[in-house]
């Protein structure tokens, strides 16, 4: 494993289209490695394989502990909406409030190429929409509705969240 350089805004590649991934061997499998390291490195929920340079449709989630590897994701269907700020390892420092779907399907496959789909909601439906977005070229602050940079209204957004997904824990168990 390595860890990539992330590109950053305005830089080549972010705004263009990813191409589907047809061959799963090693190649696919230290990217998303690689991938993986890269995320943690900088702190990311997420990351998509367009900010490491590679215009390719992989997309890495780490949600409550667990990571999850989505190669060639398609939202199948949306339903609801919610607006929370969110915020990108290719523009640290930047912060805006988008409207996303609150739950979310998704069609994709594995690293071995089998198809699965999945079910994602709250935090992990913003998560997996952010990314995929990524793959189609679109960073979060063409859509966003506001951009914040009062530092105090970031944390208690922030707070917000967490205090949310922790109600839905609390519900589920």
């Amino acid at each position: 494993m390595a860890t990539r350089r992330v590109v950053m805004f305005g830089e080549d590649g972010l705004k263009k289209q990813s191409r589907e991934i047809s061959v799963f061997d090693d190649k696919l499998w230290v990217l998303l490695d690689d991938m993986e390291e890269t995320m943690k490195l900088f702190g990311g929920v997420g990351i998509a394989a367009p900010q490491i340079g590679i215009l390719r449709r992989v997309v890495l989630i780490e949600m409550d502990g667990e990571l999850y590897e989505f190669v060639n994701p398609v939202v199948t269907s949306m339903k609801g909406k919610q607006r929370e700020l969110e915020g990108c390892l290719s523009s640290p420092g930047e912060w805006g409030y988008v409207v996303r779907p609150e739950r979310i399907k998704v069609k994709a496959q594995t690293r071995y190429g089998e198809e699965f789909n999945t079910d994602a909601d709250g935090v992990f439906a913003i998560a997996l929409c952010h990314e995929i977005d990524h793959l189609n070229g679109i960073i979060f602050t063409d859509i966003a509705d506001e951009m914040v940079d009062d530092e105090q209204e970031i944390e208690k957004a922030k707070a917000a969240r967490f205090r949310k997904r922790n109600k839905k824990k609390k519900k589920k168990r």
